[in-house]
């Protein structure tokens, strides 16, 4: 028996990949100490939330 497959597009997870990248090279360049490179990895893996919170802000003003 054959399985199905999902066929959707899983575009969303590779800009949410690269982003995190991104985050995580910039948030670890900045770092001054380890403790603050870890919180820099934190805040990598939750931009997407920090991003729509802040834009959402912006919008309601």
């Amino acid at each position: 028996m054959a399985t199905v497959r999902d066929s959707s597009n899983h575009s969303g997870s590779a800009i949410y990949g690269l982003g995190f990248i991104g985050a995580l090279v910039y948030f670890i360049q900045m770092a001054t100490s380890f403790w603050i490179g870890v919180l820099g990895f934190f805040k990598a893996i939750f931009w997407p939330a920090f991003l729509v919170y802040y834009l959402l802000e912006f919008l309601q003003k």
